[in-house]
This record gives structure tokens, sequence and C-alpha cells, in this order.
């Protein structure tokens, strides 16, 4: 359902565009003088974070982090939902499909469109904060399980959609990063921004560590499974060991031919078991040795 909130403060106006449909953008669009395809991308889905300076207005996209903890992410826009904004010296559009809570302003006024632009997008920006923990706390819970408990308990499914979620959200600040560095903002406004900038940076080198994290885990898992599957083949190597040379006496005492020596001696059975002993203590402490065992 859609919607169009006012609010008016000392020197300009707040318009808010939730889920509009094509005649209410080009109403839009015509009301205000605005590039109809820039109205028109502001609901499409899949566009990432970008700025475009306009002779009247300048037009930004930036996404907020909208998916739920337990969601398998594939896509930026499975993971966040977008918001457009038009800002002029006397007004600020915004125009978007999901209902946002921090879009429920409590401050009774603002001197200018950014200022209020740079509240949204400390609380877009923000928004990644609780799943970024969220996350990290997951990666720490994956090295536990694999380094002091078993490594089968981990999920490679899991931990690689946590390597996907946290690769998408690392594109998604990036490039709202780079949105913010070519805002042309007021001097007055120049520290709040700098908060912004401040704040991007550390979310995205968690992501980094998260990434690195996710890399590093995934290769000691394989590691862990190769050297498990090495250890089974080296003691199915040792029993081959004891045991061939075993079957072989048997093999050959088996044949039951006549023409057999052996099979007329009164101790032949006592003394091929004597016989079996010793290769067997043999090959032990030829191990030991060889530090195989």
């Amino acid at each position: 359902m859609s919607a169009r909130k006012e609010k008016t403060f000392s020197s300009f106006k707040w318009i808010d565009f939730v889920n509009p449909g094509k005649p209410e953008l080009k109403e839009l669009a015509s009301e205000f003088l605005l590039d109809i395809n820039l109205v028109n991308d502001s609901l499409q889905h899949g566009h990432l974070p970008k700025l475009e300076k306009l002779e009247k207005y300048t037009f930004i996209i930036l996404r907020s982090f909208t998916a739920l903890a337990g969601d398998r992410i594939t896509k930026h826009s499975e993971i966040s939902n977008k918001i457009a904004f038009f800002l002029k010296e006397d007004l600020l559009i915004t125009i978007h499909r999901k209902e946002f809570s921090f879009l429920s302003i409590e401050k009774p006024d603002y001197q200018h469109p950014q200022e209020l632009f740079l509240d949204i997008a400390f609380e877009m920006v923000h928004s990644f904060d609780a799943p970024l923990k969220n996350q990290a706390d997951r990666i720490d819970q994956f090295e536990r399980t694999l380094f002091l408990k078993k490594s089968s308990q981990i999920s490679l499914e899991d931990l690689y959609f946590q390597k996907i979620k946290a690769r998408i959200g690392r594109k998604l600040l990036i490039l709202t990063q780079n949105v913010l560095n070519q805002f042309d903002i007021k001097q007055s406004y120049q520290t709040r921004l700098q908060d912004i900038r401040d704040k991007l940076t550390h979310s995205i080198l968690t992501y980094d560590e998260i990434m690195d994290d996710s890399l590093n885990l995934l290769n000691t898992y394989l590691s862990i499974t190769t050297q498990r599957s090495n250890d089974v083949m080296k003691l199915l190597t040792v029993f081959s060991a004891f045991f061939l040379p075993l079957t072989f006496i048997v093999g050959v005492y088996g044949m039951n031919f006549d023409n057999m020596p052996e099979l007329k001696w009164p101790k032949g059975y006592f003394l091929s078991l004597g016989l079996m002993a010793t290769v067997v203590i043999v090959i032990y402490f030829w191990f030991k040795r060889r530090k195989i065992l």
C-alpha cells in the first residue's frame, strides 16, 4: 500500500513516499521537475548505492540492512532494502518500498535537508551493526567448535553462507563509503559526516576480519578432514603390514599338497604360529624404530 507523508521544517520540506505506484512516480517527477528515469530507479530492485549530481538536485541511493539472522543470503537485494533521496536546497524527497522505523523522525526541527539526510544515512549505516556483531559471534562459535569440540559438528553450508553474507555486506558498505565521499556537504555538517565515515570504516574492517576468519576456518576444516583421512589410511596400512605376511604364511600352509614336508611335522602347527608371532614382533619393532607407531 502506498503512502505519502509530508513534514515541514523551518527552512525546507521533507516528502516521504512509501511504495508508490508508477502514476504517483510520474506525478512526482512532474511536480518537482525530477528526471523520470531517476525517479523510476528509486523503486527498481537491485540498485546498489550510488550518487548522481544534477544541476538542481542530488540523487542518492543507500541501502539498509533488513535480512534476518538465519536467512541464507546470496544477493544484496536479499540482505538489504534501499532508500532513494532527492536533495534540493529547500526540499528532501525519500522514496522506498519497505517501511523503516528510523524514518519516524522525532527531532522537532532541522536547518537544512543535508542535516536530515545525514541522520537517516547514519541510521542506515547503523542497521549493519547488530547483524555484523551476530555474524562475528557466529564465526567465533565456529572456531570454538572446530578447535575445542568436534569439527564434524560444523556445517560447511552455514560457513559458506556466512562468508557470502560478509562479502555482500562489505561490498554495500564500501559503495556507501564511496557515495558519502562524493557528497558535497556544508562545512557545519562535516563532523557529522565524518562520524558516519568512521562508522563505515570500522564496519568494513570487521567484515574483512569475518571474511578472513571464514576462509581460515574453511582451510582449517579441510586440513583437519584431510588429516583424519590420512590417519585412517595410516591405520589401514599398519594393519595391512601386520596381516599381509601372516596371510601369506597361512595361504602357503593351507594348500595341502602331498609333497609338502611340513605337513608331517608333529609340531608344525605350533612352529607356524611361532613364525607368525616372530613376524609380528619384527614388524612392530621396525615400525617403532621408524617412528611410524
